[in-house]
């Protein structure tokens, strides 16, 4: 089914030739409502935080108008890599699959070498 002619530049109908709920031919003027600034009253919620607030004082916010909340934060410098600096174990040996196990000793070496192949 093809599409008329008749609909097209109308503002009554929309292209596909459905009519239009609310066109541009006929526009409703609103009437203009006046801003009235509302007077929001406290919730029995707001009224017990602000109490827990005052009772509770958050630490930080002390600190910070101390001017002491740097010197408690610590020292956030990068720690070093542990490094293995012992001589208990001999190296590193693979048991089953990509499973790496320490060596102690040359028994051990031995005996996770013939477990592989066992």
């Amino acid at each position: 089914m093809g599409m008329t002619n008749f609909y097209m530049g109308s503002l009554r109908y929309d292209p596909t030739g459905r009519k239009r709920k609310n066109h541009a031919a006929n526009r409703v003027r609103k009437k203009q409502v006046e801003f009235k600034a509302s007077v929001a009253q406290k919730t029995q919620l707001q009224m017990l935080r602000e109490q827990q607030a005052k009772q509770y004082k958050s630490l930080m916010e002390e600190y910070m108008t101390n001017g002491n909340y740097h010197e408690i934060a610590g020292d956030c410098s990068r720690k070093e890599n542990p490094v293995y600096t012992g001589t208990l174990v001999k190296g590193i040996a693979t048991m089953h699959k990509s499973n790496a196990v320490p060596v102690i000793s040359q028994q051990e070496a031995e005996d996770i070498s013939k477990m592989r192949r066992g």
